[in-house]
Order: structure tokens, then C-alpha cells, then sequence
């Protein structure tokens, strides 16, 4: 076992600490300042970090005797040897937690549900405490909003009139103007057509309106 200790964390040189996911003054003793550095032990804890993939809320870990004896630790606590951790569960499934740090090689385990923590040291293989009861789901996890039938699509059917009533205008304007220029016999036509070329210039304006209706209702929908 590699142990390194110092009057005060703020002495440890920065070159000679490799756990970049914990800081000295974590790890330190909360009443004195004082840091014993146990290597195989902030290895483990930083292979439980990488291995949740979230972060780890260090709330004791190396304690002075001193400080041990003023908030009534065990006489030969782990956190004495800076072998052991309380790791706060506020942001960790603790089934998972638990798991996980077997799994890089802690073999001690205490379970505070009532205080919302987890001890974990390096051994012997013990455990002590109730485990933490089943947390309940807050909400059911959410399914993405189906995706409407192309062929029911309202913004569909609404840009596809649109689209129609706008090529069915345009073809009646030109009609016009053939007829008007080649075919004066049937001049009487010209005004029926007119009238045509402003009823398909109102769906067209109809579908738009039913696509931009689509669209801004579709955009509420994904907002509850």
C-alpha cells in the first residue's frame, strides 16, 4: 500500500496528484485539513467514477484521529487508513451504485438510506445497515409523438391543395389569354374563366391557411 501524508492538503504538490475527477480538499479530513493520500484506494474510487460515468459527491473520506474520535467513528475505521469513502446517493441509483464498486474491488459496504449515503472500503468483506428500499418512478418515461400517416398529414393535404389550386390558376390565366388573342368567336367564355381563376385562387388560399392551422398546432402539441 502507497500512503502519503501531509499536514494539509494544500501542500500536495499538483504534479503528484492523478485522480482528475477528485480534488485533495475532497478528499481531506473535514475537521483538521490534514490529507493521507492511500493510493490503491483513490485508484478504486476513480475506477468507480469512470465506470458510473457520473459524479461521485464525496462526503468523509480520510479522517485524523482526532476528528474521528469528535464525530464518533470506530476506533479502527477504514477512513483512519484513507481506505473509505461516504459517497452521497442524491444523484445515484444505489442497486447500480453498489454493484459498480464491487465490481472495481471495494469489499466493505455500510447503508445509510435515512442520511442518503453509501460507505464503501476496501475490506474485509463486510456490510452493515439496512439496504436503501426500492425507489419509486416519478414519471412514466415518455414515447415521441407519432408521426401522422403521410396520407392523413393535414400539412400535407393543405399544402397539396394549395399547390393544385395555385397550378389550376395559373392555367386558367393562360387559357384566358390564348382565347382572348385566338379565339374571338368564343370572347363570351373569357368571363366564366375569370371567375374559375378566382375560385382556385381562393382554395389556394385556403390550403395555405390549413397548413400554417397544421403547423402552429402540431408546434402546441410539442409543447406539452
Amino acid at each position: 500500500m502507497t500512503t502519503t501524508f501531509h499536514r494539509h492538503w494544500r501542500d500536495v504538490p499538483e504534479s503528484t496528484w492523478r485522480w482528475p475527477n477528485f480534488s485533495p480538499a475532497e478528499i481531506a479530513c473535514r475537521g483538521t485539513g490534514k490529507l493521507l493520500i492511500n493510493e490503491p484506494a483513490l485508484d478504486k474510487l476513480q475506477a468507480l467514477r469512470d465506470r458510473l460515468g457520473k459524479p461521485l459527491i464525496v462526503r468523509s473520506a480520510y479522517r485524523s484521529p482526532e476528528h474521528n474520535r469528535a464525530v464518533g467513528g470506530a476506533t479502527r475505521s477504514k477512513h483512519l487508513d484513507g481506505a473509505a469513502f461516504d459517497i452521497a446517493m442524491a444523484n445515484h441509483d444505489p442497486v447500480a451504485f453498489e454493484a459498480a464498486a464491487r465490481e472495481v474491488g471495494f469489499l466493505g459496504f455500510g447503508f445509510y438510506p435515512r442520511s442518503e449515503f453509501i460507505h464503501v472500503d476496501l475490506g474485509p468483506a463486510r456490510q452493515w445497515g439496512e439496504r436503501f428500499p426500492a425507489r419509486a418512478v416519478p414519471f412514466a418515461a415518455e414515447t415521441p409523438p407519432q408521426r401522422e400517416v403521410l396520407a392523413q398529414s393535414r400539412t400535407m393535404k393543405g399544402g397539396g391543395a394549395a399547390g393544385v389550386a395555385t397550378l389550376g390558376a395559373a392555367g386558367v390565366e393562360v387559357a384566358e389569354q390564348v382565347l382572348t388573342e385566338t379565339q374571338t368567336a368564343i370572347l363570351p367564355l373569357v368571363p366564366y374563366l375569370d371567375t374559375l381563376r378566382w375560385v382556385f385562387i381562393a382554395v389556394a388560399l385556403g390550403g395555405i391557411a390549413v397548413t400554417i392551422y397544421a403547423r402552429l398546432d402540431d408546434w402546441k402539441r410539442g409543447q406539452r
